[in-house]
């Protein structure tokens, strides 16, 4: 069968398989709904906790990140591991013994304030809107190049899919679904990495070998062949860095501490019974996420080596065009690639200088690695499902949240409290429904490439909730005050940052422009420490937390116990 049609086929028995589990995992009450009735199983909720966490970002766009940026994208794995690391085992402990399944839940009683709660709302939706808006441009990309329909079509049969099984089945069928969207996506990952790392290098662990010697004869090693790759054609050296230590320091600290301060997240450790299985839930989530992460490099050094091979050619003179490889005649029909013939000879060149005749989207090199390598059009197929599997996981969990803060924290917690459950859940629906409708349009309209617009939602997510979580947790006197005043500040400033230099002003984004030499990507983490440096000043300014409030928070610090959740 050819590729058109084995996708179809993969992508079609996955989204029946995700379809079938909603079905079965029906939400009929708003504690299925959101946190799928706290009985989840520590391992399972730990794979589900990884495709959560491990979006289109992770699986299409890290990757070629690093492709193309070489030792400057480890940022994203550094950031976004190390973020894990904190969430698991400094905060969520706490906030799972504080019972309350939502952030926005967690600062409007934490700060004895509607107001706070409000304002935890708005951030909320506008953190996942950001995020979401990647995650449908992932599916966008994929449905565009392997099933040949435009991009539209692709957000549109996305949204179709997420919108059956997180409406039906709330977090309870989301959880079952993400369960089986990680056991698709890290399949689809590791399965093309090991088949070129063995035909590469001999080696068929990836992670060895990217760092091993070519398969060839020739003794070479791969990093050093890239390394003489690139310099050769007017790009920096692979495994050297670019970016100013500030603003690495910078990027690495809003992907860390965003992550920690993600709902879609948080949420996730309120699906067990018990504290002690937040833990273990926590615990295996790190292994499987391990297992895409540490793959990652060793992906994007492969496909940088392949493409540069395959578009140069053996000579390294350019490729003519009537002999142009497969894989790039195929992602030219999306738009994905282009080439301009410079010199009119007829030969596609990549470079990283004036002789450079191709644009490349850096998207496409997790989809297109398969290609590249020659391998089987099953391969090729699996990727593909793997890459929608994982776009559509964080989309419904982002969804969720979007849902959730609305129902229950604007309506059931502050606008409305009188509302019944059944009442509460038929709003979660509609509130998810109409989040699914701009959450197309922002995959349709999106404001960046995939990995760039969610590094955005994670520095909003610093900037806004990780200060107020961790004050809430460790500083027992912050009140009510210091703490939104903090917030409006953090997200405030890190959101008319990125605007400015990403939509207003884009020719003056370059270092030369930046604030103290720190990027878009890595404001959040100024943000951050606006958002403790306001409130911890307005908090001396005025009355400290009730002392209900600080005895309340001297009892969390020590996360024994049940810690039932409370959902009203």
């Amino acid at each position: 069968m050819d590729i058109q049609t084995l996708t179809f086929l993969f992508v079609g028995t996955s989204f029946a398989l995700y379809i079938g589990i909603a079905i079965w995992a029906k939400a009929g009450s708003t504690s299925d709904f959101y946190i799928a009735g706290g009985g989840v199983h520590p391992v399972a909720n730990g794979m589900a906790t990884a495709a959560d966490w491990m979006s289109a970002a992770s699986f299409i766009s890290m990757a070629g990140l690093i492709s193309f940026m070489g030792y400057d994208g480890t940022v994203y794995l550094m950031g976004w591991t190390g973020g894990y690391v904190l969430l698991a085992l400094c905060l969520a402990p706490y906030l799972r013994k504080f019972s309350k399944f939502t952030v926005p839940d967690f600062i409007g009683d934490r700060y004895y304030s509607q107001a706070a709660r409000t304002v935890a709302v708005v951030c909320a939706i506008f953190i996942s809107f950001t995020y979401i808006a990647g995650q449908m441009r992932g599916v966008g990309v994929v449905f565009s190049r392997f099933l040949e329909v435009d991009i539209i079509s692709g957000v549109f049969i996305g949204m179709a899919v997420v919108f059956f099984y997180a409406i039906l089945g709330g977090m309870k069928g989301i959880t079952y679904t993400q369960v089986a969207q990680y056991c698709v996506l890290i399949f689809a990952y590791l399965v093309p990495a090991v088949f070129i790392s063995i035909l590469m290098t001999n080696n068929p662990i990836p992670q060895l070998g990217f760092g091993d010697m070519l398969a060839d004869g020739s003794g070479i090693y791969l990093l050093d062949k890239l390394d003489g790759l690139s310099t050769e054609l007017g790009f920096s050296e692979y495994t050297q860095g670019n970016k100013s230590m500030i603003d690495v320091f910078f990027i690495t600290a809003a992907l860390m501490v965003g992550t920690a301060g993600l709902p879609h997240v948080i949420v996730r450790f309120f699906t067990v019974p018990k504290v002690r299985d937040a833990r273990k839930s926590a615990g295996w989530a790190l292994l499987f996420i391990a297992l895409l992460y540490t793959t990652a490099p060793a992906v994007a050094t492969f496909a940088r080596v392949n493409m540069i091979s395959t578009i140069n050619g053996p000579d390294g003179q350019g490729t003519l065009y009537e002999d142009t490889p497969s894989w790039v005649e195929n992602w030219q029909q999306t738009g994905l690639i282009t080439w301009t013939d410079k010199n009119e000879d007829g030969r596609m060149f990549y470079s990283g200088d004036e002789r450079n005749e191709m644009s490349i989207d850096r998207d496409i090199m997790v989809l297109a690695n398969p290609e590249i390598a020659n391998l089987p059009a099953w391969v090729i197929a699996l990727v593909a499902a793997g890459a929608i599997a994982a776009a559509l996981s964080t989309s419904a969990g982002l969804l969720l949240v979007i849902s959730t803060s609305v129902s229950h924290d604007l309506l059931k917690r502050n606008l409305m409290p009188g509302i019944s459950d059944k009442q509460e859940l038929r709003y979660a629906r509609i509130a998810a429904a109409v989040a699914i409708g701009i959450a197309g349009y922002l995959g349709i309209n999106p404001p960046g490439f995939v990995a760039q617009v969610v590094a955005f939602a994670f520095g909003l997510a610093a900037s806004s909730f990780f200060p107020a979580i961790v004050m809430g947790i460790f500083f027992k006197k912050m009140n009510k005050e210091g703490a939104i005043c903090g917030m409006l500040t953090g997200i405030i400033f890190t959101a008319a940052y990125i605007v400015y230099f990403k939509f207003l002003n884009p020719s003056a984004n370059t270092a030369d422009h930046w604030l103290l030499g720190i990027s878009p990507e890595g404001i959040g983490t100024l943000g951050m420490l606006l958002n403790f440096s306001v409130a911890l000043i307005v908090n001396r300014l005025t009355l400290d937390s009730p002392q209900h409030v600080q005895d309340m928070v001297e009892s969390i610090r020590f996360p024994k116990g049940a810690g039932g959740v409370q959902a009203h």
